[in-house]
């Protein structure tokens, strides 16, 4: 069977690898993907295995890469994408070379970034100085520093010597922060009381920090004070709100010589800043054109080292042994990888693989593709299958999008969600290398073929329906003739046509409905009846086929005797009830028509379907129209007695029928071993075949009931069969769901058109034409809006509902675990999603 109709035979190995090609071996089945290893280590704690320190070293190799790459995002260095072919994890003499060019690399930035940092504090303190010199021009005029000279520097900075002298102003000058001026004022006023003179002008230009690139806002300020225990005070304040305090001479001259000095020191101060930023830049150009390889190959080391940490030392140390599950048909694939593991080292002695008998249930692998992994996906967000089940994916190809196509049947609408996918499917390729962050686009990106498959199929229903945009084409010309003149429908709002009479041509439609019911009046009647019965035959046809996929997994696992005791009860119950119902529908469609030459087979005549399987069920007559007859044909009452006896007699069948046998069996076997064996106790089995089995595993789920004892048999079987019996009916009303989505849609579509499009449709001249410009604007966005989008959801979440329930409940019981092997490309991805 193909791989999709069913999981992969797993098989439990046994992998013996020489020290030496431990480390190729592992990269080797990395590079492939098959294998899924079993930690033999779970009671040694993480810290006490054997590759621990080589763990240790991938960590701190990770942690230099991430700070390399976070230097060269900070400069905004752009890394270059990864080519499709990714690098090899390096061999173990390649580590130690990677290892010392990443430290060396580490060391050079660090010392590069301190470096700049160092100039660029020097550079912040000479432009905070430029600035003290600048704005303390305005504190100190003209006037005020000649009266100064004349009086021998009665106002003089804090630092010099005759600043002691009594009865004469010293300042300090400096920049501090904006945000923390009115807590600096404050405090100054208190310590001094208010004899402390303070003058500030706000820098209009932020500055640079010089660690983080961050902007900063200062403020320059000069205070004014008398007296050295007030200036010893006047520091600490300034010292405790971080302040930056700078020399400036009270002199207007002196001030002036010093900025030209300034100036000058800055500009040589720039230019090796300039020189320094220009090294770095190239620098972190040469470092980036390898910094995706590198990552790539640091994580397949790690992933490595932590696999190692799986496998389990043998008693001589010379050999490392590790389990693993592995699908049958790579068994060779796995061969071949540690042949080419042993290769690379030269290993004298080969690696080999051992396939080992065991009872453990196997991991599901279903094999996929890019086009079936999507659906594999919805099946397992309800729960893996367990080992060896049918797989509902294979199916749900064809009816996940065929069911959501009868809820969304429209063909402008499918013609939208098929481009939509269509686009995604054509530009797959780019948007697989941008890996984009947006997590909705993702989800979609995730099942475009589900989407152009549901897009494909709603244009196929639209098309049987004949709705485009709430609009019928009239491709082959209407059944239906009128001879009705012009005066008469111009001045009647309804008329009737007969099908009766010749307005009918008899004619069958070549495909879908006639374009002439989108204009009647009647058209929701006669659509709800057609749509209502057509969800209940696809829905009853759809779990038919869920009852008869049990067989599948019935006579897999040797389950033979519960093809009597469950399937056949299950399948008779169904099709005599809900199936015959159908029947009635296709002999009510079939045998009455307007032009039957027996009035009993005429429309009036037609019987309720729905009254007459009521009626079936209770054993009631209703009383039948006058002229009529109550039933379709002869014997009809006879056939729907026997088939609901019939269906009633299923029901104990199905609930007692398997506890029975396994009762019976159960006393066979002990009365066997009772009368006691030959080789009672001893078993003889042949342990020479050299082929090695694959691991066998019980059937999913409770497929052996050999343990378990009778009562909880018995108990299991009673809630299975009410819940099959009472899920029998609420499934197939659940069908129904087809029908109304259908309608709403339908409704929906319509009553956009009508109150938005129709609006300019209506009019005539030019102001139609602008009005049909702008609401035809309205009416897009409301349709892909609402009607794509958001009908699109629902129909999608009906449909996922349909199958998880109504459909796979009859066969399918996923209590597997998923199949998860050491592949470089899982780990990768994960990574790159975290």
């Amino acid at each position: 069977m193909g791989a999709l109709f069913r999981s992969e035979e797993m098989a439990l190995c046994q992998m013996f690898i020489q020290p030496e090609a431990a480390y190729t071996s592992v990269s080797e089945l990395g590079e492939r993907g098959v294998v899924q290893f079993r930690d033999l280590n779970a009671s040694v704690n993480a810290f006490q295995r054997k590759f621990v320190t080589e763990v240790r070293r991938c960590d701190e190799m990770e942690r230099k890469l991430r700070y390399i790459e976070a230097e060269v995002k900070k400069d905004g260095v752009p890394i270059p994408d990864l080519n499709e072919d990714l690098p090899q994890a390096p061999n173990p003499r390649e580590i130690i070379d990677l290892e010392a060019h990443l430290e060396k690399t580490e060391n050079e930035i660090q010392e590069l970034a301190q470096n700049e940092v160092n100039l660029k504090s020097n550079y912040l303190e000479l432009t905070e100085l430029r600035k003290v010199l600048e704005n303390t021009q305005g504190f100190f005029s003209e006037q005020e520093v000649l009266n100064l000279d004349t009086t021998k520097n009665t106002l003089i900075q804090d630092d010099g010597p005759q600043n002691q002298s009594r009865g004469r102003l010293g300042f300090v000058a400096g920049v501090i922060q904006r945000e923390r001026i009115p807590g600096f004022e404050r405090m100054l006023w208190r310590i001094s009381r208010g004899n402390v003179f303070l003058r500030r002008a706000e820098l209009d230009e932020p500055l640079e920090d010089p660690a983080t690139g961050n902007p900063l806002y200062k403020t320059v300020f000069v205070a004014f004070f008398q007296g050295e225990q007030l200036k010893n005070r006047i520091k600490k304040v300034c010292a405790g709100f971080h302040a930056s305090l700078y020399p400036c001479p009270s002199a207007h001259n002196e001030r002036e010589e010093m900025v030209k000095g300034v100036r000058t020191r800055l500009e040589d101060l720039k230019m090796v800043l300039n020189q320094t930023e220009d090294h770095r830049r190239r620098v972190l150009v040469s470092v980036s054109k390898e910094l995706p390889n590198w990552c790539i190959m640091v994580r397949k080391m790690k992933a490595i080292y932590h696999t190692l940490n799986l496998f389990n030392m043998d008693v001589t140390q010379k050999c490392l042994i590790g389990e693993c599950w592995v699908p049958v048909n790579d068994l060779n694939v796995v061969q071949h990888a540690l042949a080419e593991g042993s290769a690379t080292v030269g290993s004298t002695i080969p690696s080999f693989l051992n396939v080992i008998e065991t009872s453990e249930a196997p991991p599901t692998f279903n094999r996929t593709n890019k086009f079936t992994r999507g659906f594999q996906n919805l099946i397992d967000a309800y729960g893996v299958a367990s080992y060896r089940e049918a797989n509902p994916a294979l199916y749900t190809i064809i009816t996940f999008p065929f069911l959501f196509g009868i809820m969304f049947g429209d063909l402008g609408h499918g013609i939208l969600l098929f481009l939509a996918a269509l686009w995604m499917v054509i530009a797959e390729k780019k948007f697989m290398r941008t890996k984009s962050t947006n997590e909705i686009f993702a989800i979609f990106f995730g099942g475009r073929y589900i989407i152009l498959l549901m897009g494909i199929f709603s244009m196929y229903t639209g098309l049987v329906y004949n709705d485009v945009f709430s609009k019928s084409f009239n491709i082959f010309g209407s059944g239906w003739k009128t001879r009705y003149n012009e005066t008469t429908v111009e001045s009647n709002a309804y008329l009737q046509l007969d099908p009766a009479t010749d307005d009918f041509t008899d004619a069958v439609y070549p495909i879908g409905l006639d374009p002439v019911w989108q204009v009647a009046s009647n058209k929701i009647i006669f659509l709800n009846s057609f749509k209502m019965k057509l969800s209940i035959i696809f829905g009853v046809i759809h779990m038919i086929f869920g009852v008869f996929m049990s067989v599948v997994n019935y006579n897999h696992f040797n389950k033979r005797v519960s093809i009597l005791t469950e399937f056949l009860p299950q399948l008779i119950f169904l099709v005599l009830l809900f199936g015959f119902m159908i029947c009635m529908m296709f002999m009510k469609w079939a045998w009455y028509s307007a032009k039957a030459l027996d009035d009993k087979h005429k429309p009036p005549c037609a019987p309720s379907v729905l009254i007459m399987f009521i009626d079936m069920v209770l054993f009631k007559n209703s009383p039948a129209l006058e002229n009529c007859d109550k039933y379709m044909f002869k014997g009809q009452k006879i056939v729907q007695v026997v088939f609901v006896v019939t269906a009633l007699i299923c029901i104990p069948w199905m609930l007692l029928a398997k506890p029975l046998y396994i009762m019976s069996t159960r006393k066979n076997k002990g009365h066997t071993k009772h009368n006691g064996e030959v080789n009672q106790g001893i078993e003889l089995t042949s342990d020479l075949s050299e082929e090695p089995r694959p691991a066998t595993a019980p059937a999913a789920g409770a497929h052996g009931h050999d343990d378990e004892p009778m009562s909880e048999i018995v108990i299991h079987q009673i809630i299975h069969t009410i819940e099959y019996v009472l899920s029998t009916i609420s499934h197939t009303a659940s069908y129904l769901r087809l029908w109304a989505l259908s309608l709403a849609h339908a409704q929906l579509s319509e009553v956009l058109w009508n109150m938005v499009l129709s609006l300019a449709l209506k009019r005539h001249g030019y102001t139609a034409a602008i009005m049909l410009f702008f609401l035809f604007a309205v009416w897009a966005f409301f349709t892909v809006a609402i009607l794509v989008l958001m009908e699109g959801l629902s129909a999608f979440l009906h449909t996922l509902r349909l199958h998880w329930v109504e459909f796979m409940s009859k066969f399918y019981e996923g209590a597997g675990h998923i199949f998860q092997p050491f592949c470089f490309k899982i780990i990768l991805e994960g990574d790159d999603d975290d």
